[in-house]
């Protein structure tokens, strides 16, 4: 019958798998000491984290326009329209009758090269020229034939006057500049603010065919970044769609997203439900990240190996220090590598369960 049990225990543990969870990190970090290894590992300490700080960011970054202010009136663009009122006393008038002292000449769209035409004067060229200087420039011309004329101009923008505030607020639409000082804060307060709910609004300017991005909770803060909008802009604000991936032995497993601007590697294993108390190993958890070539460095000031592996062990206070202070960057991958004592302990579950079929049989 001993035997018989030993047989069948053979059998059992040989024909069954151990149940799989993720992974050692002796499993992770294998080869690693190889000269030729394709990846580098590096502990993280509170000693050497200013060091990695200081190593090139990946996963994109932000980019922003200056603030400086255009001052004065808003300048008339090809696509604009003109209401042209001429007002003449005169008895004797050319434009006017004895009971009507204006003629109103409307819907004068610029052309495409800045030109408008009105009766008497013909063509007059009035791109780049504010309201009152388009004002002047037609007066002056109807000087030789209409002497005492007073002109008055109003300006209906298009579309190289308007600019696009397209989501992210609670009422976006299209919305005329009023002057060369009409700031991006200026546009999102006409359309109601930053719409509630967004995660870690950014705010995304699109300006003849360049993206810049900003923080909406930096763009508020500082005066200095509150740019001038130029006609034709377009601004989305949209929640941030950075994110880093968790794996293994976690509360979950999934894409997170950062809520804030800055994450730590202990903000991640907060967002992601934390660690598994029976599963995780606290000496193995490990940040993934992959540098481009042009970041690696041969003197310490960056990675020497495009792919590099942060280590951490969080059994002690230096570890947990450490951990606080490193930040994570979009698309790496946060691996809580599993105990050794759990898979000792599913080998000797698997046995006792085996033990039992066999004392059974």
């Amino acid at each position: 019958m001993r035997v018989f049990s030993a047989a069948v225990l053979l059998g059992l543990t040989s024909a069954c798998s151990l149940p799989r969870g993720a992974a050692l990190q002796s499993e992770v970090l294998a080869g690693s000491e190889d000269a030729a290894a394709n990846f580098g590992v590096m502990p993280v300490t509170r000693d050497n984290l200013a060091k990695l700080q200081s190593w090139p960011a990946t996963g994109g970054g932000y980019s922003w326009p200056n603030a400086s202010r255009g001052g004065g009136a808003l300048s008339i663009k090809p696509g604009d329209t003109l209401d042209v009122v001429v007002w003449d006393s005169q008895q004797n008038s050319l434009l006017t009758t004895a009971t009507q002292k204006t003629v109103d000449i409307k819907g004068l769209q610029v052309s495409s090269d800045g030109m408008i035409f009105v009766p008497y004067i013909d063509r007059i060229n009035v791109s780049g020229l504010t309201t009152d200087q388009a004002r002047d420039a037609i007066q002056t011309k109807l000087e030789p034939i209409v002497p005492a004329a007073q002109v008055q101009v109003a300006v209906t923008p298009g579309n190289g006057n308007i600019v696009d505030l397209v989501s992210g607020v609670q009422t976006p639409g299209r919305f005329p500049l009023v002057d060369r000082n009409f700031t991006i804060l200026s546009l999102i307060s006409q359309g109601g603010g930053i719409a509630p709910g967004l995660r870690n609004p950014i705010v995304r300017l699109q300006r003849e065919g360049q993206s810049y991005t900003i923080p909406a909770e930096q763009l508020l803060a500082n005066p200095a970044l509150n740019t001038v909008l130029r006609g034709g802009d377009r601004v989305v604000v949209q929640s941030d769609v950075r994110y880093f991936v968790a794996l293994g032995a976690t509360g979950k497993e999934e894409m997170a997203y950062f809520p804030k601007e800055e994450v730590s590697a202990l903000d991640a294993l907060s967002l992601i439900g934390g660690l598994s108390d029976a599963r995780a190993d606290l000496k193995g958890v490990l940040v993934l990240r992959e540098y481009s070539a042009a970041a690696l460095r041969s003197d310490g000031s960056g990675p020497d190996k495009r792919q590099m592996v942060f280590s951490f062990d969080l059994t002690t206070v230096d570890g947990l220090f450490a951990a606080r202070s490193f930040q994570i960057h979009p698309k790496d991958v946060v691996l809580a590598t599993e105990s050794p004592v759990t898979k000792v302990n599913s080998v000797f579950n698997l046995l006792g369960a085996s033990l039992g079929i066999a004392s059974r049989l």
